[in-house]
């Protein structure tokens, strides 16, 4: 028998409680490979999850946390071996089976790619589903005739997924302008390379179908009204990812943006996102994402400290990543 650390929700009178509990690796689920794991990450589904919101878990007790890297121990698979270093985000790990916040875990060697050299397993971890989604964005709106210099806008720009894209549209010579409804953080924006930070937009639904014409592309971390309104603002042929729904999950728009300007909005699912492209996505962060940006927008947790952060991610208050270092 050899134990672990894991924090571990249990279902009592309708309420989910967490637990740092030392538990048999005989409890871990079925899988090829066994990952030594180093780090996890906090998303804002893992929020949700730790605060028993939407129904995400259905069996208790459960070890959430649905990104982990770390080192493999076992394998049962050729693609891996015994050392490698590998990351995992999504695959509904963390919420239909046992997740990262744990000293190991056991996943199907599908779901899991090998760590780019250059990086580290805890700047994987600040890089997460997050990051991992943003990049997705980014390759996206590439595919999708993204301008050399283009002037793009990210939107709940103070998160995860807005800090990441606003590094990377930055790194590759775009003028970023970000959006969000915590304009104290200017300073924090602009280290990551936006040229403008503006209010987030109105909770109302744009008045006109057309606007004027300013953005050659978009990344949506809100959706809603701010989706809406972005719609109306895209130039001719230009595109907007739609990554989120804090903002919700209605889209009050008109088609006439789509009829008379011929945009396009795209959407991004990270979570059930094949292999290779993941791979790919992993490529392309290890290569275009400057590190020294993505090391200021984190910070570092030990695993006794998540369950007190599930509120404030929810609640917007958490900025940047978070990365949880589960050793400690």
């Amino acid at each position: 028998m050899a134990l672990f650390r894991a924090l571990v929700l249990h279902e009592e009178g309708g309420r989910v409680t967490p637990r740092l509990e030392d538990i048999d690796d005989v409890r871990l689920p079925e899988g090829e490979v066994t990952v030594a794991v180093e780090y996890s990450t906090l998303n804002y589904k893992d929020g949700m999850i730790l605060q028993g919101i939407g129904r995400l878990v259905r069996a208790y007790p459960h070890v959430p946390g649905i990104d982990f890297a770390g080192t493999v121990e076992h394998s049962d698979s050729p693609a891996f071996n015994p050392g490698d270093r590998v990351v995992l985000t999504g695959w509904r790990v963390g919420e239909v089976q046992w997740g990262g916040f744990a000293a190991k875990a056991r996943a199907k060697a599908e779901y899991l790619v090998h760590l780019p050299d250059s990086l580290s397993t805890r700047q994987a971890m600040a890089i997460g589903t997050a990051g991992f989604t943003a990049m997705l964005a980014v390759i996206a709106l590439e595919k999708h005739g993204l301008p050399m210099g283009a002037e793009a806008l990210v939107t709940g720009a103070a998160g995860g997924v807005g800090g990441v894209a606003i590094a990377l549209l930055s790194k590759l010579g775009h003028k970023v302008v970000a959006s969000t409804g915590r304009t104290e953080l200017r300073q924090y924006l602009e280290a990551l390379g936006a040229i403008e930070v503006v209010d987030r937009a109105p909770t109302t639904p744009p008045a006109r179908p057309l606007d004027r014409e300013r953005w050659d592309g978009a990344v949506d971390a809100v959706g809603g009204t701010t989706l809406a309104t972005i719609l109306t603002q895209l130039k001719y042929g230009a595109s907007v990812v739609a990554c989120g729904l804090a903002g919700g999950s209605d889209l009050p728009a008109s088609v006439v943006p789509f009829l008379l300007r011929g945009v396009n909005l795209l959407g991004i699912d990270s979570v059930m996102c094949p292999k290779w492209p993941r791979i790919d996505a992993w490529q392309r962060l290890a290569r275009d994402l400057p590190l020294d940006k993505l090391d200021t927008m984190t910070e570092e947790v030990p695993l006794s400290g998540v369950a007190a952060l599930a509120p404030k991610i929810l609640s917007g208050a958490v900025r940047g990543r978070t990365v949880i270092d589960v050793r400690r």
